[in-house]
């Protein structure tokens, strides 16, 4: 597969982070509050970008307000205001790396890192140890870390994977040898999907990514039909696909997932519609499509970036032009920046509802929003009011209880609550569908003591 000649330039990918942001012209254009916020806030949580997005994709002449610069650069209020004051005491002060690494612990345990039992519950064990490289919530899908792909071409100041990418090896998710997917997925014959995640498993060059791939192509493994890889590089580094020196070999190594009878299914984190407004963008799109990978687009509702109904309608809308098939919109998730990004869950109902008025059936494949919690995945299907009470209307998409699955549920209904655990049952019959609280406390979520007191 040649490279296409369609002006496109084919960049070096050149990552940027704290260390050295100020070498580009860009920096300058901050004044000195944000750049002081992007040195403090990135002590704590991880901050990573490249050219392409700095380029590209931010408007410069929108900052601090930009979408993408929100999305990318950290922001003072992704801290509480006393730990910011903190970290940049310590700093301005001249304190030692020891002084400032022991606040910066503190902070970090307090953000609640891994929710929703990701190292507790999710983590399978083989030969009764866990197996750190792994998650299996859901029966028929397993979710696999590849040592090589656990960093991203740029973070995302929301990420609930925060944790991952700080250097922290007690909270870090990574498995260097394909073998040991290979030997629990022949070991548990209900695994149908395998989803490669991170990080970002496409910041491997195609060699590696090969190594963790073709061993379930064997026929022995017929029953994963299923292969997805999770990445922000359509968005975030397109040339991945396009101009990169292993770019074909990428895309031949697609064409053999699908010529095998699977489906390979990109799962697009994408955020803003600008990040699809790029002619490179775009055509990376067209040639992943060719291979006959199917590519599905799923990102949360955060504020500052797309707390809008008509963002949301574009991006549905040009993703279905492109050929990407809308499949989520979530909650941001409890963890990390979480007060700076999150919205109520009536509000993210509100623009997932005002959202899909707005756009035609190919678009309305996309369900939400959703919240990936302890249980499940759970859709709010709406408001409504029972027994003279107004109550949320939910639904668990996906659960660890495939018998939960599909049967509605209620909430009581609170304008102030973002997140599933600040819900409580509506009535005695909804219980079970929230989790014991005592799980909840050995699972790395905040708990609601009252929930169960309906």
């Amino acid at each position: 597969m040649a490279l296409i000649d369609a002006g496109i330039k084919a960049p070096r990918f050149r990552a940027v982070t704290e260390a050295n942001v100020h070498r580009t012209p860009e920096w300058y254009r901050l004044d000195e509050d944000l750049r002081e916020a992007v040195r403090v806030v990135s002590r704590v949580l991880p901050f990573r970008t490249n050219q392409y997005v700095i380029q590209s994709l931010i408007n410069w002449s929108r900052v601090p307000e930009d979408p993408m610069f929100q999305l990318t650069f950290p922001q003072a209020g992704m801290l509480h205001e006393e730990d910011y004051e903190t970290i940049a005491g310590l700093m301005r002060a001249g304190a030692s790396e020891e002084s400032i690494g022991r606040e910066v612990s503190r902070i970090r345990q307090e953000l609640n890192p891994h929710p929703a039992g990701q190292l507790t519950h999710n983590v399978p064990a083989w030969d009764d140890k866990p197996m750190r490289g792994l998650q299996h919530k859901y029966r028929e899908t397993v979710l696999f870390f590849p040592s090589h792909g656990q960093t991203c071409h740029a973070y995302c100041t929301f990420c609930f994977r925060w944790a991952q990418f700080v250097g922290v090896d007690g909270l870090k998710f990574a498995c260097r040898d394909p073998a040991v997917l290979v030997d629990y997925l022949r070991a548990h014959p209900n695994v149908t999907d395998v989803l490669f995640t991170g990080g970002d498993p496409l910041v491997m060059n195609t060699r590696n990514l090969r190594r963790y791939v073709e061993p379930l192509l064997d026929p022995a493994l017929d029953r994963v039909q299923n292969i997805r890889i999770g990445t922000k590089a359509p968005a975030y580094w397109p040339h991945r696909f396009v101009t990169d020196r292993d770019a074909d070999d990428l895309l031949r190594l697609f064409e053999q997932v699908a010529s095998s009878g699977r489906q390979l299914a990109i799962m697009a984190h994408l955020s803003h519609p600008v990040e699809l407004s790029t002619d490179v963008a775009r055509e990376a799109l067209c040639r992943i499509r060719s291979t006959g990978a199917v590519v599905r687009t799923q990102g949360p509702l955060v504020r500052h970036v797309n707390n809008d109904p008509h963002v949301w309608a574009e991006l549905w809308r040009t993703g279905v032009r492109l050929g990407v098939v809308p499949y989520y919109m979530f909650v941001e998730r409890n963890t990390g920046a979480k007060e700076y990004f999150q919205v109520p869950l009536v509000r993210a109902w509100e623009v997932f509802q005002a959202a899909y008025q707005q756009v035609s059936g190919l678009a309305r494949s996309v369900r939400g929003p959703c919240m990936s919690a302890f249980l499940g995945k759970v859709r709010i299907g709406g408001v409504t009011e029972m027994h003279g009470q107004r109550v949320f209307v939910l639904e668990y998409l996906q659960a660890r209880d495939p018998t939960l699955v599909r049967r509605p549920f209620f909430a009581r209904f609170d304008p102030q609550a973002v997140w599933f655990t600040g819900l409580v049952p509506a009535t005695e019959r909804d219980c079970e569908f929230f989790p014991d609280p005592g799980l909840l406390l050995g699972a790395d979520e905040h708990h609601n003591p009252d929930r169960l007191s309906a």
